[in-house]
C-alpha cells in the first residue's frame, strides 16, 4: 500500500531545553506532546494513534500512555535508533492509510546530557545474549571509533580529505548561529575543525555531534482531518526503510543503508534527488552526512567530499541546504535519536517557518533521512520525502 498523499504532518514541536536536570523523561515526552498538539490545534482526546521508540521510560508506550492518560486504538513502539522517528512518521501514515487511526501522536525525549552519557566515546554495554556482544564488546568498539573507520576507508578509496569533512561542520555552524536554542551557536571555520582535538583518527572533536537533553513531537493526520485545520499542509509523499549489517563478515564500510531506503522513498514519492529543495540529514558525525548524501543519490559514490566542500550545504550559498537548525553537530541530539529533529526542521522549511536567514525560497519538496546504530557494523536507515501542498 502506497502512503503517497495518504497522511499529512499537521503538528510539530521541538523542546527548547538542551539541559534538563530537573525534568523527568516522562515530563519531557509530555511537554513535547502538548506542544505539537497545540501547534496542530488538536485536543489530546482526539488522538487515536501513539508512536514512540526506545527512549520512552518504563514499559515504553504502555508507561507513556498511562502518564499521558491517552487511550489510542493503534500503538507502535519501533526502535531503529536514530532512524526511529523518521520511520515512525511512515508507520503512522501506513496506519492512517489502513484505517487503524486518524490522528497519530509521535513523541521523543532524552536526557543524556543531564545523565552524563558520553555518547560515542566508549563501548556500549551489551547484554550477554546480544549476538554481537562476544565478538565486539571485548575490544571496546565505541561509536566514534566505528565512524572513524568508515571515514578512513572512504579517504583510502576515494581521496576524501579532513578539510572536506570539516565543511559539513562549517555549514551546520553557519545555520546554528540563527537558532537561539542551539548548543553551539558560534560559526566555525575549516581550520577550527582541523585544530580541534582528535577523538578517533581521522575525526576531530568538531566532527562529532553534541550531547543534549530535549525532545520533539509530531502529529500526523488523515487528509480529511488535515484539511479541516488552520495549518499549512505538509504531505507525506514517500518513505523507505532498510537495515545494513555485517553480512556475515563481508562488509563494505563506504556505504550505508541509505542506499536502499532512499531509493524506496524516491520511488514511492515519484521524484528524484534533483527535485529536493532542502535536506535534513542525520549528522552524528561529519562522515555520516557525506556518506548518506552519496547513498541517497545527491552525488555519485566517492564524490561526497567535493559535494559538501566550499559551502555547498549552506542555505543561500550552496546547491543543497541541509540541517538549517544546526543539526546534531550544533543544535541538539536528544536521546541519540536525532531523526525527530530532522523531520521537525523539514516541516519548518516546507511551512516557510524556518529562520529568515536560512529559509529556503520556494521550499516545496524536502527530504529527511536518518541512520540508527553504528555505521561500521549494523544500523537502520529511514528516508522520508515531504511536500508542501
Amino acid at each position: 500500500m502506497s502512503i503517497n498523499g495518504r497522511a499529512y504532518i499537521v503538528g510539530a514541536y521541538e523542546h527548547p531545553l538542551r539541559k534538563a536536570p530537573d525534568t523527568s523523561l516522562a515530563q519531557l515526552h509530555t511537554e513535547v506532546a502538548v506542544g505539537a498538539l497545540a501547534d496542530a490545534g488538536i485536543p489530546a482526546a482526539e488522538v487515536d494513534g501513539y508512536f514512540c521508540s526506545g527512549d520512552t521510560p518504563g514499559l515504553g508506550a504502555t508507561s507513556m500512555l498511562d502518564y499521558l492518560n491517552l487511550q489510542p486504538r493503534h500503538i507502535d513502539n519501533t526502535d531503529l535508533g536514530g532512524a526511529s522517528y523518521i520511520a515512525l512518521v511512515a508507520h503512522a501514515a501506513q496506519a492512517i492509510a489502513a484505517g487503524k487511526c486518524r490522528i497519530a501522536l509521535i513523541t521523543l525525549a532524552g536526557r543524556p546530557r543531564s545523565e552524563g552519557v558520553a555518547t560515542g566515546t566508549k563501548a556500549r554495554m551489551r547484554s550477554p545474549d546480544q549476538p554481537d556482544a562476544q565478538w565486539e564488546f571485548p575490544y571496546g568498539l565505541a561509536n566514534a571509533a566505528g565512524y572513524a573507520m568508515c571515514a578512513r576507508r572512504h579517504m583510502h578509496e576515494y581521496g576524501t580529505t579532513n578539510e572536506q569533512l570539516a565543511w559539513v561542520k562549517v555549514a551546520a555552524s553557519q545555520h546554528a548561529q540563527h537558532n537561539p536554542d542551539a548548543m553551539l551557536r558560534k560559526p566555525v571555520t575549516v581550520r577550527d575543525v582541523l585544530d580541534s582535538p582528535l577523538v578517533a583518527d581521522p575525526l576531530h572533536r568538531l566532527d562529532c555531534c553534541v550531547v543534549s537533553d530535549g525532545g520533539g513531537a509530531l502529529v500526523v493526520a488523515s487528509p480529511e482531518v488535515a484539511r479541516g485545520l488552520r495549518r499549512p499542509l505538509v504531505k507525506v509523499r514517500g518513505a523507505g526503510e532498510a537495515v545494513k549489517h555485517t553480512g556475515g563478515g563481508y562488509i563494505d564500510l563506504t556505504y550505508s543503508g541509505g542506499r536502499w531506503s532512499g531509493a524506496r522513498a524516491f520511488e514511492e514519492a515519484g521524484v528524484t534527488p534533483a527535485d529536493i529543495r532542502y535536506a535534513s540529514i542525520y549528522d552524528s558525525f561529519t562522515i555520516t552526512v557525506l556518506m548518506q548524501l552519496e547513498d541517497l543519490g545527491f552525488c555519485a559514490k566517492g564524490e561526497g567530499g567535493r559535494f559538501v566542500a566550499d559551502g555547498n550545504l549552506i542555505s543561500g550559498v550552496g546547491k543543497l541546504p541541509f540541517n538549517t537548525d544546526g543539526g546534531g553537530l550544533c543544535n541538539n541530539h536528544p536521546g541519540n535519536r536525532g531523526g525527530m529533529t530532522k523531520v521537525i526542521e523539514a516541516v519548518r522549511q516546507l511551512r516557510g517557518e524556518a529562520h529568515p536567514a536560512v529559509q529556503v525560497p520556494d521550499c516545496h519538496l524536502a527530504l529527511a533521512h536518518g541512520t540508527g546504530g553504528m555505521l561500521a557494523t549494523r544500523h537502520g536507515s529511514a528516508t522520508l520525502i515531504l511536500e508542501r501542498v
